[in-house]
């Protein structure tokens, strides 16, 4: 009879302990995708900003129909990567991947489109051109700022699961590592020069 109540207890801590390390990965793993949807809020106000900058370009720019076609073409790429994030619910190991890729030769073809309106002088005078500007460039600081507080928060959430004895039951509840928002291309790193 001893046993049994010495092993019933230790079976109710045992469950205690578990419930408080699932609610932890729950609670973790929430503001790694709180954080995540900060990233897509910025990206999205980017890519509604893009059509804008297109328009305000596109009377100025009748020679360069190429480089508009390739920001079209590239926010379009971004645009289908960030959803397919979002269907994989959440960024995996390919799924962000691509929305890196994409999101490089996005800033390409956007650097692209500055460095030609150097060109033109009316439009470096335009008022919606330095709108726009300073939209994108403010844009791009909200994207740096949301990628760095996801990888602070998918880093702990990492952590926690990686933490003994939350290591041995992160597994059986479902949990894997999030991936963080590592940019390998030296190119993309670099914040798009954005001057007039």
């Amino acid at each position: 009879m001893e046993y049994g109540l010495i092993i019933l207890v230790f079976a109710a801590l045992l469950a205690l302990f578990a419930i408080g390390i699932y609610n932890n990965l729950i609670r973790l793993k929430n503001q790694v995708q709180n954080a995540w949807s900060q990233i897509d809020v910025q990206l999205q106000r980017r890519y509604d900003l893009i059509p804008n900058l297109i328009e305000t370009v596109k009377g100025y720019m009748d020679f360069e129909k190429g480089t508009l076609e390739a920001v079209v073409q590239a926010r379009s790429d971004a645009v289908s990567a960030k959803e397919k994030v979002e269907k994989s619910g959440g960024p995996t190991e390919g799924s962000l991947k691509e929305l890196l890729a994409a999101e490089s030769t996005l800033k390409g073809a956007l650097g692209n489109i500055f460095a030609l309106a150097e060109n033109y002088p009316d439009l470096k005078a335009s008022n919606n051109m330095k709108v726009l500007q300073e939209e994108l460039s403010s844009t791009e600081n909200k994207v740096a700022f949301a990628r760095q507080a996801y990888n602070d928060q998918a880093m702990h959430y990492n952590t926690y699961q990686q933490e003994f004895p939350n290591v041995l039951f992160a597994g059986l509840f479902g949990h894997h590592p999030a991936e963080l928002w590592i940019v390998k291309d030296e190119g993309v790193k670099e914040a798009p020069k954005v001057k007039f």
